[in-house]
């Protein structure tokens, strides 16, 4: 190497005299040269003779035709051997690594038993502070799994509570004058039994409290009511549930099958009107459509909504 830079500080005059190609090729030479005077049955190429042609060929086109102790592809495949390896050690992992996965697993139990309102997010920054590198996915799969008592189904509750649970909901109606009018029903889970319904234009938390109201008049409330999320059933209608001891069961968001009673009853109702041998809801003059007298069983025609639902001439 101090050969090398002895013959490059003599060929400076001819670089700074713009005689680079001559400078180069007689480098390249005498590099080849004071290869070949090694005292050795074979000259072997160490790593410095390795990078100076490796070096050269990015500075010199020219590098090819001076090239006699190895061919122009050997120095190519140097190149691109110490590409890999350049990029392998950038990427490759560093030398400690991280403990066994036996080890993080006693250390998560022990944080959990010692923390126990700690979770797993709160368990996995902890780890990221000690320099453990693991995913955030791998600390719940660690942790013990508590055994919580067995709780039921919801098949299982509707199926226990068939006698005592009603369900109510929303539907709509379009009608000739194109407004949309929504429907209250109130069905009772034993006999699939529509208890009561009305009519409305603008549905409100009031008139959906009035609603419950006259469906169960004096002590006929039952125990439970299964409705969804919808904001309709406002702190009134949740206060009057209360003061009658009903208790409210909410379905999940948007998970309609959970209602699935009161959801077949309002996908068969456009069924049963295309069925009927009279004129269809969009063919009724009033906004009130009396056809959903002819839907719904006699039964559940409470005095409001026969009221509410009788044909009148439209304003």
């Amino acid at each position: 190497m101090i050969t090398l830079l002895l013959h490059l500080l003599r060929l400076l005059p001819f670089f700074c005299g713009g005689h680079q190609q001559l400078a180069l090729e007689n480098l390249a030479l005498r590099q080849q040269l004071a290869v070949y005077k090694r005292r050795l049955p074979r000259p072997k190429l160490r790593a410095t003779d390795r990078l100076f042609w490796v070096g050269l060929a990015k500075v010199w086109t020219g590098w090819r035709q001076s090239l006699v102790i190895v061919t122009p592809d050997t120095v190519l495949r140097w190149q691109r051997r110490r590409f890999r390896e350049h990029w392998t050690q950038l990427s490759g992992r560093p030398p400690a690594g991280r403990p066994p996965v036996a080890t993080i697993k006693t250390l998560v139990r022990s944080m959990a038993a010692a923390n126990p309102l700690w979770g797993a997010p709160r368990i996995h920054g902890e780890l990221l502070k000690l320099g453990i590198d693991v995913a955030e996915r791998t600390v719940p799969r660690l942790l013990q799994k508590r055994r919580s008592p067995p709780s039921q189904t919801w098949r299982t509750f509707l199926t226990n509570h068939v006698r005592d649970l009603v369900s109510v909901d929303f539907f709509t109606v379009p009608t000739a004058r194109r407004r949309v009018l929504f429907v209250f029903v109130v069905l009772a889970h034993d006999r699939r039994r529509v208890l009561h319904f009305n009519v409305t234009g603008h549905p409100t938390a009031a008139w959906t409290t009035q609603q419950i109201v006259e469906a169960f008049p004096d002590d006929s409330a039952p125990s439970y009511l299964l409705r969804d999320r919808d904001s309709v059933y406002g702190h009134v209608f949740r206060q009057r549930l209360k003061g009658r001891a009903v208790g409210e069961v909410l379905t999940a968001p948007h998970s309609p099958w959970q209602n699935p009673f009161a959801e077949r009853l309002i996908g068969s109702i456009p069924a049963r009107v295309s069925e009927s041998r009279r004129r269809p809801w969009r063919t009724a003059p009033a906004p009130y459509p009396g056809s959903l007298l002819r839907v719904l069983p006699r039964s559940a025609h409470s005095p409001v909504a026969r009221k509410g639902c009788a044909p009148r001439p439209a304003n």
